[in-house]
């Protein structure tokens, strides 16, 4: 394994002696999110080839992977000792590794009641832009004094290094997990959401559509039965289906050829008046919109940020836009800075993330 490291190092130093970018990449089932860097003349680094799970202590729920390892192939392994990524990271493919998971930084429906992938990242390995060899973090969760790096890695599409490891916290698997369906209007279902969220409900998943509230309840048994008793509704058949249609988005919200926006905002807010079919998810924190012609860039962007929060364009056939909400100028000075020092040539997936990085 040593020498494919070695050989990642010194593509690396090439690339950044003559100017080259690289494109970092991973199983490419999240090729489609981000910024475009297709055009440009990239050499591919292609991080699959080192793979494979390093440790794993099922009792100090612990496990370090390589960076190429599929996703797959890891919540297998844990399955095997009853345990789980409770982020709940979507895949997109069945190729989708540990380091797109991270480089990417999304979660999926457990986000709101387990915490969001950085939440779950212990220590890193990594290659920045020089091609040197670092460690960050470690395997417990407190292994550092001042700013934890080991997670800026998070969500940072490759545009800081290239991870080689990474250690994560798991959690065990619940013993239960039921779905209620229950019918309201949209400003009822953020209401009681956010109420449930205050109480000591076994709640892991909630998803809004159409006047249709979905709940998942998962835990010991007595206690999702109590639950279910308390809150109400039907019991929904294919529980687990249901659920995978959305962190996968092969639910039929989802099939459309139309722009796909991801807004991120207090949890609190009110159904936004939007000219967009919209689907809800953590509590309302997280609002999926399509959007039509009468729907731009401008006018999400306000939204989202009068909500408190901020807006992604997730999907789009429109050449050209940046997907990413606009930072403010003091902002982007510390991304630029942290680019420049993790990766002084840039040369690593340039672009991806800002266009000014």
């Amino acid at each position: 394994m040593q020498a494919i490291i070695d050989q990642y190092k010194a593509t690396i130093r090439a690339a950044a002696e003559q100017e080259t970018p690289l494109q970092i990449r991973g199983g490419g089932t999240k090729d489609f999110y981000g910024n475009s860097v297709v055009a440009q003349n990239n050499t591919l680094l292609d991080a699959t080839a080192y793979s494979g799970i390093i440790d794993y202590e099922p009792t100090e729920l612990v496990i370090t992977a390589r960076a190429g390892t599929r996703l797959a192939d890891l919540e297998a392994a844990l399955d095997q000792k009853g345990q789980m990524l409770a982020f709940e990271p979507p895949y997109f493919g069945a190729a989708a590794t540990l380091g797109g998971c991270i480089a990417a930084g999304l979660s999926g429906p457990r986000r709101a009641s387990a915490g969001s992938v950085r939440d779950f990242v212990l220590g890193v390995r990594m290659l920045n832009g020089k091609g040197d060899d670092l460690n960050f973090g470690g395997q417990v969760m407190k292994n550092v004094a001042g700013y934890d790096v080991s997670r800026l890695m998070v969500g940072a599409m490759g545009t800081l290094g290239m991870l080689l490891e990474v250690s994560l916290k798991v959690l065990p698997k619940p013993v239960t997990e039921i779905t209620l369906h229950m019918q309201m209007d949209g400003t009822v279902a953020i209401e009681r959401m956010n109420q449930w969220a205050g109480k000591p409900l076994p709640i892991s998943a909630t998803c809004y559509r159409n006047g249709e509230l979905l709940l998942r309840l998962s835990g010991a048994e007595s206690a999702v039965r109590a639950a279910q008793l308390k809150l109400g509704g039907e019991e929904l058949r294919e529980s687990e289906i249901f659920w995978r249609s959305i962190r996968e988005q092969t639910h039929g919200f989802f099939q459309s050829a139309s722009s796909l926006w991801r807004l991120s905002i207090n949890p609190t807010t009110p159904p936004l008046n939007l000219p967009a079919e919209q689907l809800i998810e953590w509590n309302g924190g997280l609002r999926w919109l399509l959007g039509d012609e009468k729907l731009n860039a401008v006018t999400i962007h306000k939204a989202a940020k009068d909500a408190g929060g901020h807006a992604t364009l997730f999907r789009s056939n429109e050449p050209g836009v940046s997907v990413l909400h606009p930072l403010d100028p003091g902002m982007m000075k510390i991304h630029c800075a942290l680019k420049e020092k993790f990766d002084p040539s840039g040369i690593l997936n340039p672009g991806r993330l800002y266009p000014e990085m």
